[in-house]
């Protein structure tokens, strides 16, 4: 069985705004995990304390701003303080991992060398955190659909960027609904990412809603996610199109044979 970690900034809103009263109502749906996006718009004290009073655990946050790395001349300074800040509240809440973007390539460099500032940012990164307890993730986000532009658009992509690296702290983040949404073939994207999928998301395709509401397979996608050896956590990344506790009831069924 796989365990789902309910995003807490599209799941669960039905609670209000407080991060903190979103982690008890999933917690009260039956959840043991939750995932989220930016720590430095939430009140840390509720979060914290919720995690710590349901025994809900925090599965990744993000690492801000999400900006244009590869052009020529960018400060970088604001991406190296934002990650030092996501790794300080990653430790504070918790939490195992931090999700990083690529943002998008110049247009005036070739994709390898956009890669390259990529890889030099965020190698230099996995050096200075190097006594940090949590591991980096890059995302790669389709650029057919809702994200434009992006760099990393193929799963390849970022796989490339992790081996380059080389730290078995740093991997990618396999997100279903971006691949399939990218046009990829899950089943071949994850044989060339063995090794670097350290985190996992999904939602719907077309629509980005709960799964069930679109047309993926999903009893056949997570076989696939089953044999290609990754046994963590799933974080349900979609907006759902029904209330929360509804909308996730066909993907619990499925994770629970898959």
């Amino acid at each position: 069985m796989y365990q789902l970690s309910a995003n807490i900034e599209l799941l669960f809103t039905e609670a209000g705004p407080d991060a903190g009263d979103r982690v008890r109502a999933a917690a009260a749906a039956g959840f043991d995990a939750v995932e989220m996006w930016f720590s430095t718009d939430k009140d840390l004290d509720s979060l914290g304390k919720a995690l710590a009073d349901t025994g809900v655990q925090l599965t990744s946050l993000l690492a801000g701003p999400r900006m244009g790395f590869t052009f020529p001349g960018t400060d970088l300074t604001p991406a190296h303080e934002g990650l030092d800040t996501a790794v300080q509240h990653a430790e504070l809440l918790g939490c195992p991992r931090i999700v990083l973007a690529s943002g998008v390539g110049f247009p005036g460099m070739n994709r390898q060398r956009n890669h390259q500032v990529v890889i030099d940012m965020y190698g230099e990164a996995v050096e200075r955190h190097r006594g940090a307890d949590v591991d980096f993730v890059l995302e790669p986000v389709n650029s057919r659909v809702d994200h434009p532009g992006a760099l990393t658009d193929r799963t390849e992509d970022a796989v490339d960027v992790a081996r380059a690296i080389g730290s078995d702290r740093f991997g990618i983040l396999y997100d279903l609904y971006h691949s399939i949404a990218q046009g990829e073939d899950p089943a071949t994207e994850l044989a060339n990412a063995a090794g670097y999928v350290k985190y996992v998301q999904l939602a719907d395709v077309p629509g980005r809603h709960e799964p069930g509401s679109g047309a993926v397979d999903w009893p056949a996608q997570l076989a696939v996610l089953r044999a290609s050896g990754y046994d963590g956590p799933i974080g349900l990344e979609y907006f759902p199109a029904v209330e929360t506790t509804k909308s996730v009831e066909y993907i619990r069924s499925v994770a629970a044979d898959a």
